[in-house]
């Protein structure tokens, strides 16, 4: 079978996931939750609180509405650098409306700037995750002044402000009376030194800072708080599919469902291997005839075009070896690729949190990933999968799968499960919730 490659320029038709909100800082995600009858989710509508009683952990519904009972009258601020891509938009869409459902007064607003302005703030972002970035004095000004403004054009008087990630970060120079958080979606645990020096400051503006994960955080004079992410379990991504939405889907794609299907999505970045993953599906083809399906982004930066160019020669090579570039609001396409997948791979070698795992293990599939960031953390060994530290590591654990298909259900639905009770959009809002009490006593 010919390798397919969806890219968005020419086939974004094709592949394109719903509608996108309104990237513009006075959007209201409130005026989603009109479209569609009883405001259950269809494409981008919005969910009720109530349809989560069907998929979340016994209780936690029940949870959300007293602990909204005891913020009520409070006023929570959301900002973040816009409302498309990454977990914390994607969390935002669905838990700003639910919040106002329960009468939770909360808000969310997204800073907007020049070229300069967003070329700064994803370098500053890079080089606190770690990377090695040029950073100059004028750039650097130049976010410190564009956020100057935002905070002059958007509503901050609120009575806790959560400002997301690094864009909107210096935001907190220009704060009002209230309680302000940094919420970081990212590991800055190894953050370059003069950068964090730079950012520092900002930083410690805030009453509080909340992470991911345990180790994710800098060091900082303030209180820290951990907060793991968690995925929608009604989002167009995570809904589910009839068998006739998966098969239409799939064969758009190209991707053909005659052998058993290893999956991977993410970008196509080399701290997601997906060589080491190509490597590992051929150890696994010399003993089981199977298709590997490599799906994600590439973002236009030249090192993963690159990278995608070496994958795309290989599917030339291997007809069994499928290369997707869908773009990033391929919501549906990604739902079907992991339902259609025996087996879901996720063998990051540097991450953040990731919630590829989650994600594949609600749709009751095993998932083979590494150790980097958070997949160890959802990943629970011999029970919903396995976490691996080599390429023959994960063609061990994937033939073994194969060898023992009774497994396979198993794990999955122990993976949902698992899912359940502690990375679904309930729980955050749960634990939020509990932290907006706390913080505005």
């Amino acid at each position: 079978m010919a390798a397919r490659f969806a890219r968005p320029a020419r086939a974004g038709r094709a592949v394109r996931a719903g509608r996108s909100l309104p990237d513009e800082p006075r959007a209201d995600p409130r005026t989603a939750a009109r479209s569609g009858r009883h405001g259950v989710r269809r494409g981008a509508t919005m969910s009720r609180i109530d349809d989560y009683r069907r998929v979340a952990a016994p209780g936690a519904v029940d949870f959300i509405l007293k602990l909204a009972g005891q913020v009520k009258g409070r006023r929570f601020l959301h900002i973040t650098g816009g409302r498309l891509g990454g977990g914390a938009t994607e969390t935002l869409r669905a838990a700003v409306p639910i919040l106002s459902e329960l009468n939770v007064d909360t808000r969310w607003e997204v800073t907007g700037g020049d070229n300069t302005y967003y070329t700064t703030a994803r370098s500053l972002q890079a080089a606190l995750e770690g990377a090695e970035r040029v950073l100059s004095e004028e750039g650097l000004a130049r976010w410190v002044d564009m956020n100057g403004l935002n905070a002059k054009k958007l509503d901050l008087d609120a009575d806790l402000t959560v400002v997301h990630d690094c864009q909107p970060a210096s935001l907190v120079s220009a704060r009002t009376a209230g309680r302000w958080v940094w919420r970081c979606h990212f590991d800055c645990s190894s953050a370059q030194p003069t950068p964090w020096t730079f950012f520092r400051r900002f930083a410690e503006q805030y009453d509080a800072a909340v992470f991911a994960l345990p180790g994710f955080e800098g060091r900082l004079g303030i209180p820290m708080y951990i907060v793991p992410p968690s995925i929608d379990p009604l989002s167009e991504r995570n809904r589910d599919l009839t068998p006739r939405e998966i098969s239409d889907t799939l064969t758009a794609l190209g991707v053909s469902r005659d052998k058993p299907l290893l999956v991977q999505i993410g970008g196509f970045a080399r701290a997601h291997d997906p060589l080491g993953v190509v490597n590992a599906y051929r150890l696994v083809k010399k003993h089981h005839d199977v298709r590997l399906v490599l799906a994600g982004t590439a973002d236009g930066e030249p090192e993963r075009l690159e990278l995608l160019s070496h994958l795309l020669e290989v599917a030339h090579e291997d007809h069994d070896v499928v290369v997707l570039e869908l773009p990033p609001e391929a919501h549906r396409q990604v739902n079907a690729l992991q339902r259609a997948a025996t087996i879901v791979l996720q063998k990051s070698v540097r991450a953040g949190f990731d919630l590829g795992p989650a994600e594949a293990m609600w749709k009751g599939k095993p998932v083979v990933g590494g150790y980097a960031g958070g997949l160890a953390q959802q990943i629970v060994t011999n029970v919903t999968g396995y976490t691996v530290h080599s390429v023959e590591g994960a063609a061990f654990r994937i033939r073994h799968l194969l060898n023992n298909p009774e497994l396979i259900p198993r794990m999955g639905a122990a993976g949902r499960e698992h899912v359940r009770r502690s990375f679904l959009i309930t729980r955050e809002l749960v634990d939020d919730l509990a932290l907006g009490v706390h913080l505005t006593r």
